[in-house]
């Protein structure tokens, strides 16, 4: 099997050569949309296509708002039709993209377009987490008009990345909270995000492309409401989480892609050994329901640490698969 076709056995529940991540096989390209928002990482404040103060530093995996009461955005959610200037999504360079996509062999690699910041990411890059929290609880019905408005510029994107390069996936970001727990209560995101969010994911369906939603935190509360959704995969998935409880409740339903702690084996005292056990600790506990990638959940700091981590991700998903052959 080639790359594309070991991921697909495993998202179809059929006997794969290894497992491991689902984005050995996957080319996100430069599109333009999401190259506007790149931030430089140089430590330095630019701003993105949608006027958020971002700062990345040397060597981080990503950038972060950087939201005072002077560069907010949206300083006033009832204002916020006024404050908003939403970017373009027609007119756009897309020559790069399509030179990288015209590259690849599509046989061997799934094409992904890179959704970034979605509907809560947005919310808090526009407002200020403490602005937007306050908005989410004190007037709902503006914050899902501002919302609204992004879901639309959202499938906007993605219509428009399917005329130009055809992707095969939707990745789209959205943090929904901490290692600790949900940002917002239940009951708020299912009122306020939850139906937005199930019309881009159905914007992508009906565009014929798959559906795969990160967020490297707390979901357990949601995964039921991720199934109805129709998301296909959830990537980044912390085993702060329970995830074999998930896969039980969900019925195979959701595929997942992560499972290694990587904060636990990212540090200068991490043994080799350690490393190697948390690897294997993913792939013995969520593998064997199916449907499962196992992977890093997120960037490793320490080199040592993430050459052991995805060497042994490489030697022990293969050995696994071949000791326990899919029925």
């Amino acid at each position: 099997m080639n790359q594309r076709e070991n991921m697909t056995a495993i998202l179809e529940g059929r006997q794969p050569d290894y497992y491991g991540n689902f984005f050995n096989a996957v080319k996100i390209v430069s599109d333009p949309i999401r190259m506007a928002d790149v931030c430089p990482a140089d430590g330095q404040e630019h701003r993105d296509s949608w006027g958020t103060t971002c700062i990345r530093l040397p060597d981080a995996p990503g950038k972060h708002p950087h939201i005072t009461d002077e560069n907010k955005v949206v300083k006033d959610i009832e204002k916020w039709r006024e404050q908003l200037a939403i970017p373009p999504v027609q007119g756009l360079d897309w020559s790069k993209a399509k030179a990288e996509v015209e590259a690849l062999d599509r046989n061997e690699t799934f094409v992904m377009f890179w959704s970034a910041q979605g509907l809560f990411e947005r919310s808090h890059f526009l407002m200020g987490m403490e602005d937007a929290f306050c908005a989410y609880l004190e007037d709902p019905d503006e914050m899902t008009a501002m919302l609204r408005a992004i879901a639309d510029f959202k499938i906007a994107s993605i219509r428009e990345a399917y005329e130009q390069i055809r992707p095969d996936i939707v990745y789209f970001h959205d943090d929904w909270g901490s290692k600790q727990n949900l940002f917002l209560p239940p009951e708020v995101w299912r009122e306020v995000i939850k139906p937005l969010h199930a019309e881009i994911v159905q914007a992508t369906h009906d565009l014929g492309m798959m559906f795969i939603h990160h967020a490297d935190c707390i979901c357990e509360p949601l995964v039921e409401d991720m199934v109805e959704m129709g998301i296909d995969a959830w990537q980044g998935v912390i085993p702060q989480n329970d995830i074999v409880a998930i896969q039980r409740r969900t019925g195979g339903k959701l595929a997942m892609i992560g499972g290694v702690d990587s904060a636990a084996i990212d540090t200068e005292e991490a043994t080799e050994e350690e490393i190697r056990a948390e690897v294997r600790r993913c792939i013995d506990e969520y593998c064997p329901a199916g449907r499962f990638f196992p992977a890093l959940t997120s960037h490793l700091f320490h080199k040592r640490n993430s050459d052991i981590a995805l060497e042994e991700l490489a030697s022990y998903g293969r050995a696994w698969a071949a000791a326990h052959p899919v029925a």
